[in-house]
């Protein structure tokens, strides 16, 4: 595509190639055409917006400067690398980001020859790019590599991890460090503090200076005369802050070190939401859009309110807990707004922690919480779980510490796809000892759950998906369950053979009854992963020819694997099919797409176990003889 109406410049720009071709002079007015086009396009489909308005002038200075995709960039998470994507050749399929075989969320090596690095989760660029760096080093070859990461990316510990080791090694790498005091919510810890302080005596005009630290001026000279003090200290050779979205200084800084030998730093500030008002002075309500009016801002009216979403309830209940029990707290991973805390923390203030996107540190700050008498309920998305797994074997469960884990976003979640889908957490915590987990079926049941999860001396995790519950009506108190018990939720009415009993665990619970009432089968709500209800499996098992285990969760080493386990012990020949997540990581489109990719929606499901009732391997002398 060569031309675009209203776009002179941005339809001209299809490579790199094409950007590098063009006068110095006319980058500022592709700059605005580009943020244009964003803005435009994105005001239809939604998508990641306030962080990708912030990044245009330093995609522009990067594919300028740069030989790319020879020297190699690797944008940390991805969610602000929209501007990357359209000047190397999507332009066109930008509509179809984050649509079932559309573009991908983020950067995906798949995709493009530009894409050096995929990406998804937090504070991994800087690893990737240092191992690039270190493997041109060993081959032989002269390339850059780049890490472009935000002062939230920087909260993560692995950032620093590999700055140590990166500067150690005096590999031959840039990192560029986008300051914009945001992540997803505003940015903490000490580096932003520093930061902003740094802003300030510089005369730099950016949001940390709206949350200047208080803590008074006595302290605040001292470190920084020498603002890269802490980089220099890794190893790293610093140059900055400059304005990020000055595309003269930000070409001329890449110039000077591009060619530089050893570890590199450029610090850039930033503003999240550039050049659109609206995500300016509110980046967190933009980092993420539905459809909106690209001139005003304006989202389109709210649908009357329906049932609340699993995190609403979550956040709901913890409040209300935590009003009763001065002994709750909460703790995040910089997921304030994602997991329903942000009630808690204007409520509770004091009982709150945000400890940035330092997933790990969240897990054992929350252990060294519960050992000093308190209740920690660590708020967590399901794949972000995964980076806190150690801990959470290590610190937590060997310990027997009463650690509640209210695990978010758990089977598939739709639009961002392969990094962000809960498609393995019963598979990864059912092997660890002490660890009771559990999956509701409805918003009373959740509540349920995470009363239990308070009352019980041990750690516990209480899985839940995205998006809405059914609606029901809010129990006023939550009693705690029966550990380890599940419920029939539906008996069969009839004598109709083969005789079918569906075992569902969570969210899948739904999908099972709406089956249920075409074969008139038996459903089981199982409530509890581990430990699994044994008694009931057995009991099921003995009055079925089919038992059919139904999870939004891997199927190896899953919840099936678990009644799977409690048929072998006993020596139980009753047939099993178990259905689940197939054994692929799974791309990204609605999450009512995926389950009947993965043939888990209602027909999926109805398929496999008539295609399991013709199959050879079921008994049909017992069912003859029933």
């Amino acid at each position: 595509m060569t031309d675009i109406p209203g776009y002179s410049l941005l339809g001209g720009v299809n490579t790199p190639a094409d950007l590098r071709r063009l006068p110095a002079a006319e980058l500022p007015h592709l700059a605005v055409e580009l943020r244009r086009f964003l803005i435009e396009t994105l005001g239809r489909i939604g998508g990641h917006f306030a962080a990708n308005l912030g990044t245009v002038e330093l995609t522009l200075a990067l594919h300028r400067v740069l030989d790319t995709p020879h020297d190699r960039v690797v944008w940390d998470v991805g969610h602000q690398s929209y501007p990357h994507k359209i000047v190397t050749g999507r332009r066109a399929r930008l509509e179809t980001i984050r649509k079932l075989g559309g573009l991908a969320p983020f950067n995906h090596r798949a995709e493009s020859d530009y894409d050096a690095f995929g990406v998804g989760h937090s504070s991994t660029a800087i690893s990737a790019a240092a191992g690039m760096a270190a493997g041109a080093r060993v081959r032989g070859e002269k390339r850059r590599a780049v890490a472009v990461i935000g002062d939230g990316g920087m909260t993560g510990g692995m950032a620093f991890e590999a700055l140590n080791h990166a500067g150690h090694a005096g590999l031959d790498m840039l990192v560029i460090y986008n300051d914009n005091d945001m992540s997803i919510s505003e940015n903490v810890g000490g580096l932003r503090d520093h930061s902003a302080r740094l802003v300030q005596k510089l005369g730099l005009v950016a949001p940390h200076l709206v949350r200047l630290p208080q803590d008074g001026e006595d302290r605040v000279e001292t470190h920084l005369d020498n603002p890269g003090a802490l980089f220099r200290t890794f190893g790293f050779h610093y140059t900055g802050p400059i304005d990020g979205h000055d595309l003269d200084a930000l070409t001329s800084a890449l110039e000077k070190l591009k060619d530089a030998r050893g570890p590199q730093l450029l610090h850039v500030i930033t503003v999240k939401g550039k050049g659109f008002t609206p995500a300016e002075a509110d980046p967190i309500k933009y980092h993420g859009v539905t459809q909106f009016d690209p001139v005003t801002g304006a989202f389109p009216a709210k649908k009357p309110a329906g049932a609340p979403s699993y995190t609403q309830v979550f956040g709901d209940w913890l409040c209300e807990t935590a009003a009763r029990d001065e002994r709750i707290v909460a703790i995040t991973p910089a997921m304030r707004e994602g997991s329903g805390l942000v009630d808690f923390a204007k409520r509770f203030p004091d009982r709150y922690f945000d400890v940035g996107i330092a997933e790990q540190h969240a897990v054992t700050f929350s252990a060294g919480l519960a050992c000093e008498g308190l209740k920690p309920v660590c708020a967590i998305y399901s794949t972000f779980l995964q980076r806190g797994y150690d801990q959470l074997v290590h610190d937590v469960a060997i310990q027997n510490l009463p650690v509640v884990f209210a695990i978010d976003r758990g089977g598939l979640v739709g639009a961002d796809g392969a990094t962000h889908h809960g498609a393995f957490d019963l598979s990864y915590l059912r092997c660890i000892p002490n660890l009771v987990i559990m999956a509701p079926s409805d918003e009373n049941e959740c509540r349920r759950m995470l009363a239990t999860g308070i009352a019980h001396t041990g750690p516990s995790a209480v899985r839940y998906p995205r998006g809405n519950g059914k609606g029901l009506p809010k129990e006023a108190e939550p009693k705690p369950l029966a550990i380890g018990k599940g419920c029939l939720v539906r008996e069969a009415k009839g004598r109709r053979l083969p005789r079918v009993a569906l075992l569902a665990f969570g969210c899948m619970v739904e999908n099972a009854l709406r089956v249920a009432d075409i074969l008139d089968a038996t459903v089981a709500d199982m409530r509890f992963v581990k430990p699994i209800d044994a008694e009931l499996v057995l009991e099921l098992a003995n009055e079925s020819d089919l038992l059919v285990t139904i999870e939004d969760n891997a199927r190896m080493g899953g919840a099936g694997s678990a009644v799977n386990e409690v048929l072998v012990a006993q020596h139980h020949k009753v047939q099993v099919l178990n259905l689940g997540l197939p054994d692929h990581f799974i791309e990204h489109g609605t999450r009512e797409e995926l389950l009947a990719q993965c043939g888990l929606d209602d027909a999926g499901i109805l398929r496999a176990i008539q295609k399991r009732l013709r199959a050879r391997d079921l008994d049909e002398s017992k069912v003859r003889q029933a």
